[in-house]
């Protein structure tokens, strides 16, 4: 019977701790997981742990868990408070922006002092598209220790700025149909009908928007749609542009 209880206090605690935590997270601020800097990664470690340990042993109580788990965040949020007004304790917590190439030449003190071999270095310009450190303006290495580079102005791409050609304006795409299914609100956004849609089907040669996988239009006022085929019950798709 004590067995028992206990799973079904881990289960408990499964369904109430991990939401709880997401939600706390969600509270304290966005960041992309893969680039966090380093105290961000040091708060979602700990975090880790204090779950962790709190899910695996039924003994330990409810309510310290969320406590700690409180008292992380509150930490967090007063850590980045501070970040945020003094400059000098926004140093002290993170590594900052460090330069490992300067016109060309790899600073090999500074690469020293962040611990990247010429390796490291090689690969981040590579994922860069950046082949030739001759090319290279500026190399940082920032906080979350992602390389941000700057190619000096004869290797960079000509835009059409430069060329003082006009541009149109490009916004952002919108759906109009997601699997099947119709949403009501961009069309009634852009001031279109469901009419007006229905008759751009039947010009494409589709019968009803349960074929299509995805359409949306630009703002060009072009019409993407991408239709699904049942063929020997395997869902394909092709496009109309």
């Amino acid at each position: 019977m004590s067995s028992l209880n206990e799973y079904l206090n881990i289960t408990l605690k499964v369904f109430t701790i991990l939401p709880f935590l997401l939600f706390t997270i969600l509270k304290s601020g966005r960041r992309k997981i893969a680039e966090l800097p380093v105290f961000d990664f040091l708060i979602i470690m700990v975090l880790g742990a204090i779950v962790g340990a709190d899910i695996s042993d039924p003994k330990l109580k409810y309510f310290p868990t969320a406590y700690a788990i409180i008292l992380v965040i509150l930490l967090y949020n007063v850590v980045v408070f501070f970040k945020l007004k003094y400059r000098k304790f926004s140093k002290m917590t993170t590594f900052g922006p460090t330069v490992v190439i300067q016109n060309g030449k790899i600073l090999h003190e500074n690469m020293k002092r962040i611990k990247y071999t010429t390796e490291n270095i090689m690969m981040f310009l590579r994922q860069k598209d950046v082949f030739d450190l001759s090319e290279v303006e500026f190399a940082i290495i920032e906080d979350n220790g992602n390389m941000s580079v700057l190619k000096k102005s004869q290797y960079m791409p000509v835009t059409p700025k430069d060329m003082n050609i006009p541009t149109k304006y490009k916004g952002v795409s919108i759906p109009l149909v997601i699997e099947g299914k119709i949403h009501d609100n961009n069309l009634k956004k852009l001031n279109l009908s469901r009419e007006w849609l229905y008759k751009e089907f039947k010009m494409s040669g589709i019968e009803t928007e349960k074929d299509i996988f995805y359409a949306e239009i630009n703002t060009d006022n072009h019409l993407y749609i991408s239709k699904r085929i049942e063929l020997d019950g395997i869902t394909t798709e092709f496009k109309i542009c």
